[in-house]
């Protein structure tokens, strides 16, 4: 019976240690410090000790989050870490705990990563047209040639939209085309590279 309160115990101050790393890293919780979880978590150990296991449960959690592990690839990420030898995988505990921690969690450390990855201001909506001037009356010529109006409209999560109103004439919407297939051609270069 003392194992298994052992166990429940070592289980319990892995999974306070994840959160305390989680709030961190992903949830933006400055108040959470490795200080801090040293001191609630783990007194008992030294500050070499503490910050060996808060650096290896940190890189890990980071590892199963960029890949966004689904269940099959967590257990087998976790199954290679009790593998391996000398000191840099991880105690069978660890994997456990990581695996329930993951499992509660991965939703909400997703959505951190991707709101953490937006762009701010967003583009939220792009409309466009063509305007052709013409003669004021049937006799005269065009008074020029057509023109794109672009009205972008940015936003920030949980405030209304601004709009950004663009005029283009030919030569400066083949400007545009000419960027935009400039950056397609960059991003084609670096997805083919990988």
């Amino acid at each position: 019976m003392a194992d298994a309160d052992a166990s429940k115990s070592l289980s319990g101050l892995l999974s306070g240690l994840l959160s305390g790393i989680a709030q961190k890293v992903y949830h933006d919780n400055s108040d959470i410090t490795e200080e801090l979880l040293k001191k609630e978590l783990y007194p008992e150990l030294s500050p070499d000790e503490f910050r060996a296991l808060h650096e290896k449960m940190k890189g890990l959690l980071k590892s199963i989050a960029s890949a966004d592990m689904d269940h099959a690839q967590l257990e087998a990420f976790l199954t290679a870490q009790t593998k391996k030898r000398g000191g840099g995988g991880v105690s069978i505990e660890e994997a456990a705990a990581l695996s329930r921690f993951w499992k509660s969690q991965r939703v909400r450390v997703r959505e951190s990563l991707l709101a953490q990855s937006r762009w701010e201001p967003g583009l939220r909506g792009v409309s466009w047209r063509v305007d052709l001037q013409t003669a004021a009356s049937q006799g005269e010529a065009a008074l020029g040639g057509p023109v794109a109006l672009m009205e972008l409209e940015l936003g920030r999560a949980g405030q209304d939209s601004e709009f950004l109103c663009l005029e283009f004439d030919e030569a400066k919407v083949n400007q545009v085309l000419k960027k935009m297939a400039d950056i397609q051609e960059s991003v084609d270069g670096i997805v083919h590279r990988t």
